[in-house]
């Protein structure tokens, strides 16, 4: 009789969870910023909840399964959200001062660097993560370039490719759902 214990990993997909809520997130964050509405507490609860915990919780049940790639973007993801939430609320409770453009616009871009390390990662998996993580790269960038030189046109740009980045991201997110739901792809990644 052996003493081993052995621990069998009942979790699920962890993508349904962390791409549902980025892509709903994104979508919502973005109208905001295309002008449709203000940035408010909607907003906000959805960087915080969606954005932040559900895709930092998704990354720990990818470092659970032992997914380096999924643990990594996914948690990284979710401390992105939770960061804009704090630099958004933070200085509204005197904690420190609003960023300067040019300092969201270094943020922007820095997150930008690190999602085309990532998308290079997604060139061994699907083809819909692909698209995902191509379009949040020029995402990152176009905010940036919008942050450092003040340009309405690349910020509205942004905006409008971050609701498509977002779409993107619900997509991958559901697909996951309905093609685990019966059995076979119904949605092609």
């Amino acid at each position: 009789m052996s003493d081993e214990i052995r621990i069998v990993d009942t979790t699920g997909n962890m993508f349904p969870l962390a791409f549902v809520t980025v892509g709903m997130n994104l979508i919502l964050l973005n109208l905001a910023n295309a002008g449709y509405y203000p940035l408010d507490s909607m907003i906000l609860a959805m960087c915080l909840f969606c954005g932040g915990f559900g895709q930092f919780f998704a990354g720990t049940w990818a470092w659970r399964k032992g997914i380096s790639f999924a643990a990594t973007a996914l948690t990284m993801y979710g401390l992105f959200f939770l960061t804009l939430f704090g630099l958004i609320v933070f200085p509204g409770f005197g904690i420190g001062k609003a960023p300067t453009a040019i300092a969201m616009g270094a943020f922007m871009i820095v997150w930008g660097i690190f999602t085309v390390f990532m998308f290079i990662g997604t060139l061994k998996l699907y083809k819909a993560l692909q698209v995902v993580f191509g379009l949040l790269a020029v995402l990152y960038f176009l905010l940036g370039a919008g942050s450092l030189t003040g340009n309405a046109s690349i910020s509205s740009l942004a905006a409008w490719e971050g609701i498509a980045t977002g779409v993107a991201a619900l997509y991958f997110g559901v697909a996951n759902v309905l093609n685990d739901v019966y059995g076979k792809q119904v949605m092609p990644i």
